[in-house]
């Protein structure tokens, strides 16, 4: 088990209605940590229903569903960004 933190941004904070929390998992990947996410309530479910639709940075380094956890301290996940 790791505690890490998680923050939120953009229609996800919104959705879950927390910019951020800290909790204890024992999720060894990204995917594994989204599943616990999703069972935490309704709103974590609905900001996670469509994955694709989700970016997540390790430490502040963009990375995969697939990406380990093992020694990440802090999870963020946004939407996609585009530029102009």
């Amino acid at each position: 088990m790791a505690t890490i933190d998680i923050l939120y941004f953009a229609w996800l904070r919104e959705r879950i209605d927390e910019p951020r929390e800290r909790i204890l998992t024992s999720a060894v990947s990204v995917a594994d940590l989204v599943a616990e996410l999703r069972l935490r309530s309704e709103r974590h479910a609905a900001a996670f229903r469509d994955p694709a639709s989700v970016r997540v940075a390790l430490d502040q380094r963009l990375a995969d569903f697939s990406a380990s956890l093992c020694e990440v301290r802090e999870v963020a996940f946004f939407p996609p960004m585009t530029g102009g």
